[in-house]
């Protein structure tokens, strides 16, 4: 099956801070949400709880969330006790139609678990310097950028670019 790992982080790899997303960037959320829809994603139980919950779960999307609590249940979410686990039921098709591919949407922990099944990594670079507590994983020297937008204006008034990066 194929793996993705989605991301935006600064340049010295923030991805978060306090549970959340510490910048504003639409194209980014647009980029996610268009990349993600239709198929299942993986995300820790502190990634889901940082969705707002008019977002929970995802829509369009298999909401898969990773916890080591085995009496965890959410509306709309299928729990699974590892990364593996969590691959393994993305892997079973929910529908007949339903797409092979999954993408790991956070967090630090999470990417961290999953980067060994990664085939592709789509990272958004934020330029901007901010404090965080969750770090994105650094990609070893097999990963090699397959796309790359360019560096972008947001509306936000942030500059960004879009890498897509395969093994």
């Amino acid at each position: 099956m194929n793996v993705g790992l989605i991301w935006a982080q600064t340049l010295d790899g923030v991805i978060g801070a306090d549970n959340g997303i510490p910048w504003r960037l639409p194209e980014d959320m647009a980029h996610f949400k268009a990349t993600t829809r239709g198929r299942p994603v993986v995300m820790g139980r502190r990634t889901w709880d940082s969705l707002p919950p008019r977002f929970r779960p995802l829509p369009g999307r298999r909401n898969i969330v990773v916890t080591r609590n085995p009496r965890w249940v959410a509306e709309g979410a299928e729990r699974a006790g590892s990364v593996a686990a969590a691959l393994r039921l993305a892997a079973e098709p929910s529908e007949p139609t339903s797409p092979a591919a999954a993408w790991v949407i956070g967090g630090g922990e999470i990417y961290r678990a999953a980067m060994e099944y990664a085939t592709t990594l789509s990272v958004t670079e934020v330029d901007s310097t901010v404090d965080g507590d969750t770090y994105a994983p650094t990609p070893d020297p097999t990963w090699k950028v397959a796309e790359d937008t360019d560096w972008q204006f947001s509306t936000s008034g942030l500059r960004y670019r879009i890498r897509t990066y395969t093994r």
